[in-house]
């Protein structure tokens, strides 16, 4: 996608009511889905539909619902050949079976605390559900596989219809970061005040929303392929901010002799205005690209 891109005022209206098109979006997927289920008389047709909600549910940007499908379609196939393999072994001894099962589960354990834990996990959760068949029964296992793999492919296909990118959902949270910090910035610098304003609340609140838009940081990397660093590095920078606006703050009101020295500080007032007026551009080339 284009990181330059402007957003529309309709666009900016849906990402800030994401939470509702998240939901309309899994509501009409898992309707849609039961549908085509049913009418084309899917068996074992449950677990198409508890895959798109796994995989759709937590999230629906783009850059994680893409790479969640695949980690869940790989893990789906390495657990449905541990499962076939667990039926075989059931039907020749059922301690033989156990103690492949237990390895398994061993590996799966050992590898959700690497890098992919989402796909270890899958992993363990295939191997139940296809061992969950009856002794020897070749055909529900692989239709588990089979639709598991079917539901993971509807939600990629659903995502991909209206996706939510977490870049343009990024940019609409840091443009409204920055707007509240001018105007905080512009209330602890007022020269029409005579006394300190109280902005701690409004402060926290902004810091809160920085530490927030983190959880975008890797699927904005992922739909945009921008190197990770460069957002963790603006994502530091604005946290920073906050704290420094918070530091002058304090130094500006800290006594009344030096705060009039500072309002008739005409190159201080310049240099405050200018700085408003920058974090002004900033908002607006983060809306229109």
């Amino acid at each position: 996608m284009r990181a330059d891109k402007s957003l529309k005022p309709f666009e900016i209206r849906l990402y800030r009511h994401y939470r509702i098109v998240h939901g309309v979006r899994i509501a009409l997927a898992f309707v849609l889905t039961f549908v085509l289920v049913r009418l084309l008389n899917v068996p074992e047709g449950t677990w198409p539909l508890i895959t798109l909600v796994v995989v759709m549910g937590p999230i629906s940007f783009w850059g994680n619902v893409v790479p969640r499908a695949f980690e869940r379609i790989g893990g789906t196939i390495l657990g449905s050949a541990l499962g076939l393999v667990a039926l075989k072994l059931e039907l020749i001894s059922l301690p033989i079976m156990l103690l492949w099962c237990a390895v398994a589960m061993f590996l799966c354990g050992w590898l959700a605390l690497g890098k992919k834990p989402y796909q270890a996990l899958l992993i363990g959760i295939t191997l139940a559900v296809v061992v969950g068949a009856p002794p020897g029964d070749m055909t529900t296992a692989l239709w588990r596989s089979g639709d598991v793999i079917f539901g993971s492919l509807l939600a990629m296909l659903f995502t991909g219809i209206w996706p939510q990118r977490a870049f343009l959902h990024w940019r609409i949270q840091m443009a409204s970061y920055v707007t509240a910090f001018n105007r905080l910035y512009q209330a602890g610098f007022s020269p029409n005040l005579v006394e300190r304003p109280r902005l701690e609340k409004h402060m926290q609140k902004v810091l809160n929303d920085v530490v927030k838009m983190r959880g975008l940081i890797t699927p904005a990397s992922k739909e945009t392929h921008i190197q990770k660093a460069i957002f963790e590095a603006i994502q530091t920078v604005s946290r920073n901010l906050v704290c420094m606006l918070e530091l002058q703050i304090n130094a500006y009101w800290a006594s009344r002799p030096g705060h009039f020295v500072m309002l008739n500080a005409h190159t201080l007032r310049e240099t405050q205005q200018m700085t408003q007026q920058t974090l002004l551009t900033i908002a607006h080339a983060l809306y229109e690209g």
